[in-house]
């Protein structure tokens, strides 16, 4: 079936869709070369319509084993090339019926280029996917609904949860965590604690844990106030490590501010500067809103990292509290295991204590 997206200022893509479905989002797009099914299954992505840069998508099927969650949030994929036959000893189906049964619209045989030149030049923007043969009303009635802000409720886990054994006890502050990070605690030797994002201080602080993990997420971080105010609360109390979502929260929760970026950090590719060594690691990120570099002055905060392509803050941690994050993912899910160390950091600062 012939479909379309369409954007918010009336720019028009064609190409299939598969199934003959329809949905709306944020329109973002992604550079990584690899990793579609971990691109699907990544809670940060809630509420997106996700664009594929590479061309060539779906050659290695899917597998259970690469699912972030147990299920996709996304709101539609465009990709420009779509892989019917894959190839690869682990699969165990293709991607167009992976993405059937799941019921994730996807428009393909799409110029990515141009959509995502759109995007670098116009910034992200509301977007439809429709059958070509929509009508109009059907298509401003769909325009006109607004984008949900909620995103980190409706992603987050609406129970407590443990996983590991042995080791420093953790608790998780999940705001749309993907499995891999909780797989790179556990085998960092972390004993874990999966709290829902709502969960309050003095319930964290009840638990007795060793530190304290503030995931990736999806959304703004403004949107979730709560999650901020209790962050507050946790200050100076435990060790605690922020990734992505979790980074900007401790950005806030410490007096700095955040802002949206023009169209978002969305990639497995991303160079990030360390700024104590001057090394350069490849990281995977996720991220559409980043840390205001200049609200960062008398909050004791230092820069830890930055981002080579357009020097944003990607890293930052408390002069005097055992307090430190990050904005990228430094686990390997898609992408490159560069990061890694940064867990073992947590552990040691764990050691050390309060």
């Amino acid at each position: 079936m012939k479909g379309k997206l369409i954007l918010e200022d009336g720019s028009t893509f064609a190409g299939e869709l598969l199934g003959n479905g329809q949905t709306v989002g944020e329109v973002v797009f992604n550079t990584g070369m690899t990793g579609y099914q971990e691109v699907l299954t990544d809670p940060s992505y809630c509420g997106q319509i996700v664009t594929m840069t590479y061309p060539l998508i779906g050659n290695y099927g899917t597998a259970a084993l690469f699912n972030q969650a147990e299920k996709s949030y996304v709101r539609g994929f465009i990709i420009g090339e779509l892989c019917f036959e894959h190839s690869n000893w682990r699969a165990e189906e293709s991607l167009p019926r992976y993405l059937e049964e799941k019921g994730i619209p996807c428009l393909y045989g799409v110029d990515t280029r141009a959509v995502t030149r759109k995007i670098r030049s116009a910034g992200t923007m509301k977007g439809i996917i429709v059958p070509e043969t929509t009508t109009e009303a059907n298509i401003a009635k769909l325009m006109a609904s607004p984008l949900t802000t909620e995103v980190v409720a409706e992603v987050t886990p609406k129970e407590t949860y443990h996983m590991g054994s042995s080791g420093p006890k953790v608790a998780v502050l999940d705001y749309g965590i993907k499995r891999n990070i909780l797989h790179s605690l556990v085998k960092a030797g972390c004993d874990l604690t999966i709290l829902p994002a709502f969960t309050t201080a003095e319930e964290v602080l009840a638990l007795d844990t060793d530190g304290i993990f503030l995931s990736n997420g999806p959304g703004d971080p403004k949107d979730v106030p709560q999650a901020i105010e209790t962050v507050k609360a946790l200050l100076g109390k435990k060790p605690i490590f922020g990734i992505c979502l979790g980074h900007q929260l401790l950005a806030l929760a410490m007096g700095a501010n955040t802002y949206k970026l023009k169209f978002g950090h969305r990639g497995s590719n991303h160079p990030v500067k360390d700024m104590a060594t001057g090394r350069v690691y490849i990281t995977s990120q996720n991220h559409g809103y980043a840390v205001e570099e200049n609200t960062l002055e008398g909050k004791e905060l230092v820069i830890t990292h930055r981002a080579v392509n357009d020097g944003t803050v990607e890293g930052m941690k408390h002069s005097k509290l055992p307090v430190f994050s990050v904005q990228y993912h430094p686990e390997a899910a898609p992408g490159p295991d560069d990061n890694t160390y940064l867990f073992d950091e947590f552990m040691a600062l764990m050691k050390k204590g309060v």
